[in-house]
């Protein structure tokens, strides 16, 4: 029994001194510091989501696209490296800042036989 106890202390003091604290500072503090870990793991993947959704809308804005040629940039260059037109003196309304109404499709309509 001596050697289990010298080789698995921390079998033994982690539940007394988890003891102690109960009920030195009773059960509301124990309940409240579980549901505060608890409460953290639910925030954290969270708060990684909402950085990684910043993250993405923010090199969605860097995006531009070439008219010339279509190829796609992510803005860090003044010039295309598809075609070598200049980049800076094109608008910034490319395909991914286009909303769908302002886009118009023309569409003829045939009699098919």
């Amino acid at each position: 029994m001596n050697n289990f106890l010298k080789g698995n202390k921390n079998i033994l003091v982690y539940p007394l001194i988890l003891l102690l604290i109960i009920t030195i500072l009773g059960k509301n503090l124990f309940l409240s510091f579980l549901g505060n870990i608890l409460l953290l793991l639910f925030l954290i993947p969270l708060l990684l989501v909402i950085v990684v959704l910043i993250g993405f809308n923010y090199y969605k804005s860097k995006i531009s696209t070439c008219n010339n040629c279509g190829a796609i940039s992510l803005g860090l260059s003044e010039t295309c490296m598809n075609c070598g037109a200049n980049l800076e003196n094109m608008s910034n309304k490319d395909q991914f800042n286009k909303k769908p109404s302002e886009s118009t499709i023309e569409v003829i309509a045939e009699e098919v036989k």
